[in-house]
């Protein structure tokens, strides 16, 4: 047996690095189911961009940046959103650490390889491409919390809230109006789905 890289067996743990670990979960999630999420909502904001907004999106390099947003979590585990924002401190302290992950990540990659995915893994911050996934990352995070309250986790009432409020104010018209035409379906029963 090959005893050569082993980048995608160790994005294939993502599986086992369960989300929202300080929460009950009625429905539990983890890292590889959350991040497909990501990728089909972040597919359809480019979309609604740049059919109905006049935007200018690369759809593919979105969609890819979306596949591995959250790859270094494969090593750094998945740190609960009020320990990682509730000091500055400790935010900067994980995003080097997240930073560390990255690099180890692409230091298992082969060259030829390497350059390819750290576009993805270590993404241009401010493009726009970027923004679309961070804006998805933020919807699959409003649809969980949305997803548990309906099923009578309360617990999840307040981050729902929270979540719904910053979408509203990011001013992102495609975030809009995929919340207006299709996070309704999410809530409804299979049998009306068809």
């Amino acid at each position: 047996m090959n005893n050569g890289s082993n980048f995608y067996a160790l994005l294939n743990r993502m599986k086992y690095i369960e989300r929202w670990s300080l929460m009950r979960n009625s429905v539990p999630d983890n890292l590889i189911e959350h991040s497909y999420q990501v990728v089909y909502i972040t597919q359809a904001l480019c979309l609604i961009k740049n059919k109905l907004y006049g935007g200018n999106v690369n759809v593919e390099k979105a969609v890819s940046i979306a596949m591995f947003h959250d790859a270094s979590e494969v090593i750094t585990g998945d740190m609960p959103t009020p320990i990682k924002y509730n000091n500055p401190k400790i935010e900067h302290a994980y995003k080097e650490m997240e930073a560390l992950a990255e690099s180890k990540l692409l230091e298992m990659l082969p060259d030829f390889l390497r350059d390819y995915y750290a576009e993805l893994i270590s993404p241009d911050t401010s493009s726009e491409e970027y923004k679309l996934v961070k804006y998805a990352d933020k919807l699959a995070a409003y649809l969980k919390c949305e997803e548990e309250t309906n099923a009578g986790n309360k617990e999840y009432s307040v981050a729902r809230d929270t979540t719904f409020a910053t979408l509203c104010v990011l001013g992102a018209p495609e975030v809009k109006y995929f919340l207006d035409n299709f996070t309704g379906g999410f809530f409804k029963p299979l049998d009306v789905l068809k």
